[in-house]
């Protein structure tokens, strides 16, 4: 019994990685560096992004590799079980090298506007993969804004739609009052460069987007 689990447990995983490799290349890569970083503080403070060095043209790989790190357990924990949910679905609908080429940019990008707000403050570092995670899920979004969605701890689930723009009202509100460490900013710009490339890559998502909105608004008006 315990040989049949085994063998369904690997057929599932290959399947997965079959379905989305390049998904699940980011995925191991994102887990293991974030976890080598843990425990090794040379590393951890090579790959950090720290915009006042950027903007000088120091250090600028950091808008990329700082997305491999994690600042602890929980920040990994959440940032990966949200890419895990939305990657995996949205690669074999993307395309191989156009979901790379959206999670690569959206990282870059997201991280940009921090880099100019914070260029003069010496104090700020930042790191994680939540822009480039945003990117995805608004791109999921796109392609099925009317789906559904559970944000913990609500038990209803609510339309992906307006999941999305919950999400991008709630970090233009947090990154204006800035009183905590997270990086609100990378989120709400990651989360309009998943959209915005999305659009780019497959122009079709824009109007299938409109489509789908528009029927199951006239569903509930008859």
């Amino acid at each position: 019994m315990t040989n049949i689990l085994l063998q369904a447990e690997d057929s599932g995983m290959m399947q997965l990685i079959m379905t989305a490799p390049v998904a699940s290349f980011i995925f191991a890569i994102t887990i293991a560096t974030s976890l080598w970083a843990f425990y090794n503080e040379t590393l951890y403070s090579n790959m950090i992004l720290h915009p006042a060095s950027v903007s000088k043209g120091y250090r600028v790989y950091t808008v990329i590799t700082s997305g491999l790190i994690h600042n602890d357990w929980m920040h990994l924990f959440f940032n990966m079980l949200s890419y895990y949910f939305f990657a995996f679905q949205l690669e074999p609908v993307l395309g191989h090298w156009q979901f790379g080429l959206l999670y690569t940019l959206s990282l870059i990008l997201s991280d940009l506007p921090t880099v100019y707000k914070h260029r003069n403050d010496d104090w700020y570092h930042s790191l994680g993969a939540s822009g480039a995670v945003s990117a995805v899920i608004f791109s999921y979004i796109m392609y099925n804004p009317m789906g559904s969605m559970y944000i913990i701890p609500f038990p209803f689930p609510i339309y992906s739609i307006v999941f999305g723009a919950l999400y991008l009202v709630y970090c233009n509100y947090a990154s204006k009052r800035a009183q905590d460490n997270v990086n609100h900013d990378a989120h709400m710009f990651g989360a309009l460069s998943g959209l915005l490339l999305t659009i780019i890559l497959h122009p079709h998502t824009a109007h299938d987007f409109l489509m789908q909105v528009s029927e199951k608004v006239q569903s509930w008006i008859h």
